[in-house]
């Protein structure tokens, strides 16, 4: 076996664990010209292998290539052979926490009783519904806020379906349909 340093170590046994061996970040302390001669003599070993990063992703960039692209590190299989990890197995667990992790879905997010958000919910589920003003009242939050909570909150976090109707003498009421 290869002798590593105990910075090479750290940095081959994290990249095996992250989702695509990515490399960075770089274990606390290493950094600046350090960081760069033990990525470099990594990459001269084929340990470490610079691809570009993908935006998308948001991938940790290594350093910037001035077209707006940048390059991140990963991990390569000779890296991995070199800290005693076979590469395959290390494919293979990363896949199965991959379809773990699909497969148990976005959690579903929950609301809690006797908060505020629960007494604008119920005033809003009434067969009447609920005002701007009536729900200001209720909570003493500002009008902004409480359009903010409708909208980001109960809307889009909780996934509920609300409606709006304006009523004559009421203005606009607002429903949990």
């Amino acid at each position: 076996m290869t002798k590593l340093s105990e910075t090479q170590t750290a940095v081959l046994i994290a990249s095996a664990q992250r989702p695509g061996g990515i490399a960075l970040p770089l274990p606390n302390g290493l950094a600046g010209a350090a960081a760069k001669m033990a990525v470099s003599r990594m990459i001269e070993r084929r340990w470490l292998q610079e691809v570009e990063a993908n935006v998308r992703r948001a991938d940790p960039l290594w350093r910037e290539t001035g077209d707006g692209h940048g390059t991140t590190l990963v991990v390569t299989d000779e890296g991995l052979l070199a800290i005693g990890f076979d590469p395959v197995v290390v494919k293979t667990v990363v896949v199965i926490r991959k379809h773990a992790a699909e497969a148990a879905g976005p959690k579903t997010p929950i609301q809690r009783a006797g908060t505020k958000q629960a007494h604008v919910t119920a005033l809003m589920q009434r067969p009447e519904g609920a005002t701007i003003a009536e729900i200001v009242v209720a909570t003493g939050w500002q009008a902004h806020s409480t359009r903010g909570m409708i909208s980001g909150t109960l809307k889009k976090k909780l996934g509920l379906s609300i409606s709006v109707t304006k009523v004559r003498g009421r203005g606009s009421v607002y429903r949990i349909v």
